[in-house]
């Protein structure tokens, strides 16, 4: 049951509200209690005012030698409420007149008058209250217990004592009423409060149901599918807007492995071709000269060479995407490495009577991986040199441009078509015939620039397409420039 995410949220729920109500009951009846204490305390204190009031008068009214008692006596008669017992004692604590001497008056002298003016408890709260001008206190006596107050006051030069008791039973029965009432009421309210707190719980996760639901159900199959979005404001939206742009990316993701296989395949395919029906025919005559095994193993080198460019390729794309292509970074001169490339590169342009030309660059510390930008210039130059038509002219420029270096590598070949040029860095991708090496030539698998752009971000450079019109293309790789060289030039 706990397994369930609305279960543990009712139960969350139900005990904090629990322990709230709980709370709030308990404060609630101490704050209550308190003040019902305080009203009786008011209450016997008027009392006691009213009564020495009409116990005075009485003393003016009244002649006599036992005029004092009689008057208290008449006093206690006109304030005799129900659950109230006065009592005045003298001022060494012995009670001088009480409501029952009253009451006993009124019975029979056979049947004992008990209350709580004669419990000792009453004689120890007297005791103690000799020696205060006012003092209250708690009598147990008979099933509630009785309020007592006593005040001193002073009639005709002596002291006295007033002692008022009024019973608790009001008051407890009013607290009773209060308790029994939080009893039922926060059970009924902690249930529906569960209730509706469990149903509400269920509708509102009732949406990510609905979503693991969906989600359980796409596949490579339908990677197209998204989950529905009701409220784009709420957290809920938020998780299923996440969710899609999270499908979003793999369903590009998948796309682009599955044009790469088939990508892979199709440049895998011919020189795998050329070997096996090179063999076949070199195993096919029995009789073949020398000169003919040559051939057909200068063709069969000059696949193999080119499968294994590709083989490479792809293993360092596929190492770079899974991040497990660690640089070896150091000290060195980009325009030295720049001089050196463009030295490697020039038999290939000589070969097709294309002239490389280096503008002179001024030094150029930087701290990067020398064998990658080494790789990432030569498919740059690689690629200007194969798509430059005889006597034409590639130029390369390196420039400090702010923070960075512009490395730029410009050819006099056809261009690139302006709605192609956005997928010209996206693996297998060749323009179009003229811009492909010919079957011939090596036949180029389209990863090289891929390789080279990957190579600057790994530098936190870039690598753009910066001019391609009919005049020829612009590739330019801005990298991050050393504030110092840390190299002296050998």
């Amino acid at each position: 049951m706990l397994d369930s995410v609305r279960s543990r949220l009712t139960l969350w729920y139900t005990a904090v509200l629990t322990l709230v109500l709980v709370l709030l009951s308990l404060i609630t009846y101490f704050i209550f209690l308190r003040s019902t204490v305080r009203r009786t305390d008011a209450n016997l204190a008027e009392l006691s005012e009213s009564f020495l009031v009409t116990l005075r008068a009485e003393m003016e009214d009244q002649k006599g030698p036992d005029v004092f008692r009689i008057a208290a006596e008449v006093a206690i008669g006109e304030h005799q409420f129900r659950d109230h017992y006065y009592a005045i004692a003298d001022d060494t604590g012995k009670v001088i007149v009480s409501s029952l001497d009253i009451q006993a008056a009124n019975v029979s002298s056979e049947t004992p008058v008990a209350g709580p003016l004669s419990s000792r408890q009453f004689q120890e709260f007297l005791e103690a209250a000799v020696h205060s001008e006012r003092r209250f206190g708690e009598i147990k006596g008979n099933k509630d217990g009785y309020r007592a107050f006593a005040r001193r006051f002073s009639i005709r030069g002596r002291d006295y004592m007033l002692v008022i008791l009024q019973s608790l039973h009001a008051q407890r029965e009013m607290l009773e009423g209060v308790t029994s009432t939080f009893a039922w009421v926060i059970p009924i309210a902690i249930l529906l409060a569960s209730v509706g707190g469990y149903f509400l719980a269920r509708k509102s996760l009732a949406p990510v149901v609905a979503m693991s639901s969906h989600a359980g159900r796409i596949g490579a199959a339908n990677l197209h599918e998204r989950l529905a979005v009701q409220n784009e404001k709420d957290e809920l939206g938020q998780l299923a807007r996440s969710f899609n742009s999270l499908l979003d990316r793999l369903s590009q993701s998948f796309e682009r492995q599955q044009r790469f296989m088939a990508d892979a395949s199709h440049e895998l395919r011919t020189p795998v071709a050329i070997l096996r029906g090179e063999s076949e025919v070199a195993l096919s005559q029995q009789a073949r000269s020398a000169e003919e095994y040559r051939e057909s193993l200068g063709v069969l080198h000059q696949e193999a060479a080119r499968l294994t460019r590709i083989v490479e390729d792809l293993f360092t794309l596929t190492r770079a995407d899974a991040g497990q292509y660690p640089l070896q970074p150091h000290d060195f001169y980009l325009d030295e490495l720049v001089a050196e490339c463009v030295h490697s590169a020039r038999t290939l342009a000589q070969a097709k009577r294309i002239s490389l030309y280096f503008e002179g660059a001024a030094e150029s510390p930087i701290h990067a991986d020398e064998s990658l930008l080494r790789r990432m210039i030569m498919n740059l130059l690689d690629n200007a040199i194969k798509y430059t038509p005889a006597s034409g002219r590639v130029t390369i420029t390196c420039r400090r441009a702010g923070e960075e270096y512009a490395l730029s590598i410009a050819d006099t070949g056809s261009g690139i078509p302006a709605d192609l040029q956005p997928r010209i860095f996206e693996r297998f991708f060749r323009a179009d015939k003229a811009r492909s090496r010919a079957e011939n030539d090596g036949g180029g698998a389209g990863l090289g620039l891929s390789i080279s752009r990957w190579i600057a971000d790994a530098h936190h450079g870039r690598l753009e397409l910066t001019r391609s019109d009919a005049n020829g293309s612009t590739f330019t790789a801005y990298l991050p420039a050393a504030h110092s060289p840390a190299v002296s030039r050998s």
